[in-house]
């Protein structure tokens, strides 16, 4: 059988959105396959110089551009769309423009699902539902997730499909090279990386620095990335604002360190590999999952975080530690135990390193192509498509 040949629709580069890189990352990786031809129809929200792998864009806030865009999928070459799902990225409320295409497509659909939501109100519900009834397969990035749509959702579990999250393969120097370089040698290193925005708890993880850096003077944490772009645009720096005043506040200037910047993903590999710590202390329980996450497993890092449903599954098995949500004290004593035992540390580094190893991107777009190839063998053979 031929190249399956597939359409993502999502947000893409140059928009800074965490699903844009996602699938930018999978698409790149695809296409080296001998197996998958990968193309993007491109959620936009503004202007955007788009690559030639962009078929063409749908303006998130019109109505009449997804019903429309259905059409033109319908009359492309393709085997297969791919509907990457997150609410905030489509149109209306709780991205209910969505369904216009998705009821109009008449190709297979997979749907890759980024957040789970346990508690959905009525329209979040039944979106989601929708999708998932139409497609195929339902994608997800952590097995804890299954449960949750078969019971929330009443979705298949036969038709779900757990697949991990993406991560950069690269060949770096040691973490001691990599702070030489920064200027950072000497320092316990605790990061954090991601589009800031108020949900990400930040605040919570310098209270835990101020609290740790009494004890550990060399301590350092690394707040890596610039503002989201939507939060920039409602409120500006208001939240970063916050964060520095309350560096100020604390007397943590030589604790904290804001990177406010682009950072490509060779960027964040090295500032993940030089660190010791990797922090996540989000606020809410939804978080299906986090990419950012994600890349600490595939960097191998020891990570401390809030039990949102993503890290209780990457954590699990010693992989790391779980700290108390919007609890200051509960993310500092994590912290501090990892760095009173050496040893410890060591070993859930390990344990994390092997998880990450089945997380590099090679293994998992193997893991899509393969899906893929089933979806069009199994709808060449029936031939008929699900109804939303």
């Amino acid at each position: 059988m031929g190249k399956v040949k597939v359409a993502f629709l999502s947000t893409y580069p140059p928009r800074e959105c965490g699903i844009a890189t996602f699938t930018q990352d999978l698409l790149r990786e695809l296409n080296k396959t001998k197996t998958v031809e990968a193309g993007v129809v491109a959620l936009s929200d503004g202007e955007y110089d788009y690559g030639r792998e962009v078929l063409f864009e749908i303006r998130q806030q019109d109505r009449r551009d997804y019903a429309a865009a259905a059409e033109k999928i319908n009359g492309l070459d393709l085997d297969l769309l791919v509907v990457e799902h997150e609410y905030g990225i489509y149109g209306s409320e709780w991205g209910s423009f969505l369904l216009d295409l998705v009821e109009g497509v008449k190709l297979p659909v997979v749907v890759t699902l980024h957040t789970t939501l346990s508690a959905p109100n009525q329209l979040q519900r039944d979106i989601l539902q929708k999708i998932c009834q139409k497609s195929e397969a339902t994608v997800v990035m952590a097995q804890n997730t299954v449960p949750l749509l078969s019971d929330v959702y009443s979705v298949d579990r036969e038709m779900i499909v757990v697949i991990h999250h993406g991560v950069p393969r690269m060949n770096l120097p040691s973490r001691e090279e990599l702070k030489r370089e920064a200027g950072l040698e000497g320092r316990t290193v605790v990061s954090t990386f991601g589009l800031l925005s108020p949900g990400k708890g930040i605040e919570y993880g310098i209270r835990a620095i101020g609290q740790v850096a009494e004890k550990h003077r060399d301590i350092l944490y690394l707040i890596l990335g610039q503002t989201h772009p939507v939060i920039k645009r409602q409120y500006g720096e208001e939240y970063r604002e916050q964060l520095e005043e309350l560096v100020d506040e604390l007397g943590l200037k030589n604790h904290v360190q804001f990177v406010n910047r682009y950072l490509s993903k060779a960027d964040i590999m090295r500032y993940l590999k030089l660190s010791d710590i990797y922090l996540t202390p989000y606020l809410g329980k939804e978080q299906a999952v986090s990419g950012t996450l994600a890349y600490a497993v595939g960097c191998g890092r020891v990570i401390v975080s809030t039990p949102y449903a993503y890290a209780e599954e990457m954590l699990a098995d010693g992989r790391g530690l779980l700290a108390e949500f919007k609890d200051s004290d509960s993310i500092a004593k994590q912290i501090q135990f990892l760095l009173d035992n050496p040893q410890e540390r060591k070993k859930m580094e390990e344990k994390t390193q092997r998880l990450g190893e089945e997380m590099f991107w090679d293994s998992v777009a193997k893991r899509y192509a393969e899906l893929f190839q089933s979806v069009k063998e199994r709808y060449s053979q029936d031939g008929e498509i699900k109804s939303a």
